[in-house]
């Protein structure tokens, strides 16, 4: 799936070059004349806050101005140092020394890599780019995501699908693996993100369903009005308000009625229920590498939503 020379941390660590390369002292000398990317697992942050990381045939320290892009310039905090723990990094080889007990250790820099992604990767992709992301944390108001060697991408939630969630965890969790298109840049240069827009339109999520079936979903929203419960993340239909469901309830309901014309779904709540199921998996409709234009509403619909990526 990744074939990118830069890309979200943890997918080298198991490569057969990698190992080679973690073989033998002999190797690292190799890969440090060569420039190569490295990957390997930080096993301690110490009170210094440098990262030392295991390289299989020896350990290796990334000294703390090295760790991450934006620590020298205290833009970063040391959080993101220390949140690497048990965690793998891309790095390079810079040299070698002897501790005090005169065992060799690599010194290495994750702060080169992370140039060398902003330059030759990050920096070239444009609004309407997909790309791959690995979800490294999530807050209430969105997903911070590697998009290439540890550099830091924000997704807001209301970009994660058409379908309100209200948390992030309700549809990824830390260290997944996502799809997600440029959507642009904020103040300090780093990249936003969209999701939605990967998930399929109304009409496409639509045409797996049909009238009659009585299928699963979740309940995302009680109004007076009604109660919307979502049938997968880009499609929520709306059924009659009940007291007896709760936000955030699984339920099973019967669909009453497709309406494309009203991009409408009616539905019957047969029963709700807790419960803590997982997120289900992502289904993505759109497999290219850029898109220009995304409309979500079916053809005829009296309401257009839609997504210009410029």
């Amino acid at each position: 799936m990744f074939t990118l020379s830069f890309p979200p941390e943890g997918q080298l660590l198991s490569t057969n070059e990698n190992r080679r390369y973690l073989a033998s002292p002999a190797g690292l000398h190799e890969a440090q004349v060569s420039g190569a990317v490295l990957e390997g697992r930080v096993l301690l942050c110490d009170n210094e806050h440098n990262l030392h990381v295991d390289l299989g045939c020896m350990k290796g320290v990334i000294p703390r101005l090295e760790g991450a892009l934006g620590i020298a310039e205290g833009e970063v905090r040391d959080i993101a140092l220390i949140s690497r723990v048990n965690k793998p990094v891309m790095v390079r080889v810079t040299g070698f020394d002897a501790n005090e007990q005169g065992e060799t250790y690599a010194l290495l820099s994750r702060v080169s890599v992370q140039r060398d992604c902003v330059a030759k990767y990050i920096g070239e992709l444009r609004p309407g780019d997909i790309i791959d992301a690995r979800v490294s944390h999530m807050e209430a108001f969105g997903v911070f995501a590697d998009v290439g060697a540890g550099v830091s991408a924000l997704l807001p939630i209301d970009a994660i699908s058409v379908s309100r969630i209200p948390h992030p965890n309700a549809r990824f969790s830390a260290g997944q693996l996502i799809r997600a298109v440029v959507k642009g840049r904020d103040d300090q240069g780093r990249l936003l993100l969209s999701h939605k827009e990967l998930l399929g339109t109304w009409e496409q999520n639509a045409s797996l369903y049909s009238v009659g079936e009585t299928v699963p979903g979740i309940v995302r929203s009680v109004e007076k009005y009604g109660v919307f419960v979502e049938l997968a993340p880009n499609l929520a239909g709306l059924a009659e308000y009940s007291e007896e469901v709760q936000d955030g309830d699984h339920a099973c309901v019967y669909i009453k009625s497709i309406l494309p014309e009203r991009m409408k779904i009616k539905l019957i709540v047969v029963d709700s229920f807790a419960a803590s199921y997982p997120p289900q998996p992502l289904r993505y409709f759109l497999e290219g590498s850029h898109i220009d234009h995304w409309v979500y509403s079916p053809p005829g619909s009296e309401r257009v939503t839609e997504t210009l990526f410029e």
